[in-house]
């Protein structure tokens, strides 16, 4: 039986990999952190089936959530597959598809607005912008590079990510505070959320940023990161037209099982649903 022996040349040539197929920082960036992570559990073993099934169930028994598990397992099976080292894969935790999201991390549009308005007090007009942005477009943090002064002048903006192209419209009215703001901070093209030095807001400073809103605007910090906006988005998009195809297709979904997850609700508001219905006599 052959030895796989995991090195750290190997996880940086698959990290070179997933650079050349255009996989987003982020991703690149987790999936290297789980690899690495897996690579310091095994202490110079050598890497077996019967070794990564270890290595799920030691996720398993240390608390960690099943979609948090197959996540990192998936990272691992992308290596693997790389490496044409097959017979090391293992299957995904089983998961009944979930049918309501945790309450506390369920954003309301009064808790959206209220990190919008707190911003706004605290004199910190380029994050209240950037969280209207996100969540009135419902693109991705990675994505927020593509809203640039040439964008908000035609109205849309063409992103180009994960290998796929998609537009974007940008509602007119949030063009025009787009174009206020790029005016006052003197940016004649390019990406209108930057740094005072010029260079495009990252997903780690944006994300600092939402958190320290959260004291302020009295919300909890579980409910506040960029992807939740998105999350509001597209729950805000479906109530009003009631058209996931086309949802789907604004989100950049190659599949609308993907974007049901976006749409589930919290069990509070099925619970209204249920009583609204009122079928018990």
């Amino acid at each position: 039986m052959k030895q796989y022996l995991l090195t750290v040349e190997q996880i940086e040539n698959y990290k070179k990999y997933l650079w050349k197929e255009e996989r987003s920082c982020g991703t690149v960036e987790k999936y290297i952190r789980d690899i690495s992570g897996f690579a310091y559990w095994l202490k110079g073993r050598a890497v077996t089936k019967e070794i990564t099934a270890e290595w799920k169930a030691h996720l398993v028994n240390n608390g960690y959530a099943p979609v948090t598990v197959n996540a990192m397992l998936s990272a691992l099976n992308g290596l693997f597959r790389f490496m044409g080292w097959d017979e090391c894969r293992v299957k995904f935790l089983k998961i009944q598809r979930q049918l309501f999201r945790e309450h506390s991390k369920e954003l309301t549009k009064d808790e959206y607005r209220r990190l919008v308005t707190t911003a706004e007090s605290m004199g910190k007009d380029r994050l209240a912008l950037l969280t209207e942005t996100i969540c009135a477009t419902g693109i991705r943090v990675s994505e927020v590079r593509y809203i640039t002064v040439e964008a908000v002048r035609c109205g849309r903006a063409e992103i180009s990510l994960k290998g796929k192209i998609r537009v974007i419209l940008i509602s007119s009215k949030l063009c025009r505070k787009l174009q206020k703001y790029a005016l006052k901070e003197k940016i004649a093209s390019g990406a209108i959320f930057c740094t005072k030095s010029g260079k495009e807001m990252d997903r780690r400073q944006i994300w600092a940023e939402l958190k320290g809103l959260c004291t302020h605007a009295e919300v909890k910090p579980s409910k506040v990161f960029p992807h939740n906006l998105r999350h509001l988005f597209a729950t805000a998009f479906y109530t009003s037209c009631k058209d996931i195809v086309r949802l789907a297709d604004i989100m950049g979904h190659s599949s609308i099982e993907t974007t049901r997850i976006y749409l589930v609700t919290s069990g509070e508001e099925h619970q209204k649903q249920l009583d609204r219905m009122q079928l018990v006599l």
